[in-house]
């Protein structure tokens, strides 16, 4: 498994990339491959409010339904609209075609609070 270390991650396993005030948001490859074949997502609209640690999506597999929880607070500008149609993309590139949702971020010190790579990882052995 791979976990970029670019990227900053939380605790439900959702992983986030900044570019200037927006989040680019998706989940780990960890949570991938324990969910299994993707075969659903749902997301939400674009201008759809977003707060940190609050639901924005669902993420159905062959083995369950997930809620998608958001790292950071704000207002969701674009969605990977590709996922309805293509929702095995999760799979096979988590953290590239895969992405979910970019949210322009009203706290972007909300990053602060997630972990790093090297803590995500460490944060896996410990579950």
């Amino acid at each position: 498994m791979k976990f970029p270390a670019d990227l900053k991650y939380t605790k439900d396993h959702e992983w986030l990339r900044r570019e200037g005030n927006v989040a680019v948001v998706g989940i780990t490859d960890h949570a991938q491959d324990a969910l299994g074949d993707v075969v659903f997502v749902e997301l939400p609209q674009v201008g759809a409010a977003v707060k940190a640690k609050g639901t924005f999506g669902v993420v159905e597999s062959v083995k369950a339904v997930s809620d998608l929880y958001s790292p950071v607070t704000g207002t969701v500008i674009e969605v990977n609209s590709s996922l309805p149609d293509n929702p095995e993309t999760v799979n096979k590139d988590p953290y590239g075609q895969g992405w979910m949702i970019k949210v322009e971020m009203s706290d972007p010190t909300e990053i602060d609070g997630l972990m790093s790579a090297a803590d995500y990882e460490a944060y896996l052995k410990e579950s």
